[in-house]
């Protein structure tokens, strides 16, 4: 999502939000099998969420569907996508070039979703001045000096015990978005914008729910 829409969807809840992104995934899945128009209802039924929820979640775009049609299935793409800031790419840089930095660097579907990444920092001599897709690997000392105005954006993927200091030259340097993947709650200031994703977390997660069965 591209900052300016972020700050124009903050106002929108998070589960919100975060269901979005499914709903386009589905729609783009029914526009392949030639449907042209579709029911919140049906997309409540195979998405597993109540048909009054699909429809509240929709009218933050401002689309609304037709009675006895539903939504037209190419415009309700267009709107999501531009809604969720997709079609409008941001730059970011990548800290910590581990298994997981790789593994997102090799992810060609980043970029659909409105996110490019242009440069990758770590300390290991093992990959600094390696390029991964495209992707030049810088030492993490030449952030300062390199850094221009151009990506606001932030991927953390380093070791725990680094987390912290990391996030906080991020934010002397200006990047004004942290997505960060380590399980560690970063402290940084109001006007940073911090998405957590722990894979660890969900990992948790299904472990409990599978030992529940």
């Amino acid at each position: 999502m591209s900052l300016t829409n972020r700050k124009k969807n903050n106002l929108v809840p998070e589960p919100a939000l975060r269901r979005m992104p499914c709903y386009l995934a589905y729609l783009k899945l029914a526009q392949k099998e030639g449907l042209k128009h579709i029911s919140s209802t049906l997309i409540a039924r195979d998405m597993g969420v109540d048909p009054t929820q699909v429809t509240k979640d929709l009218s933050y775009t401002s689309i609304v569907g037709k009675t006895r049609v539903g939504y037209e299935v190419e415009p309700l793409i267009g709107v999501l996508e531009n809604f969720l800031g997709f079609t409008v790419v941001d730059e970011a840089y990548l800290f910590g070039v581990g298994s997981l930095g790789k593994a997102l660097l090799h992810d060609h579907g980043l970029k659909q979703f409105g996110l490019k990444v242009v440069a990758a920092f770590d300390v290991d001599p093992e990959v600094v001045g390696k390029t991964i897709e495209g992707v030049p690997i810088y030492h993490f000392e030449e952030l300062v000096k390199m850094h221009e105005e151009t990506a606001k954006i932030g991927i953390l993927t380093v070791p725990v015990d680094k987390a912290q200091d990391v996030a906080n030259k991020l934010v002397e340097v200006g990047i004004k978005a942290i997505w960060n993947f380590t399980p560690v709650r970063i402290k940084v200031d109001d006007e940073v914008v911090v998405q957590n994703t722990s894979l660890y977390a969900h990992l948790a997660v299904m472990f409990n729910r599978m030992k529940s069965e």
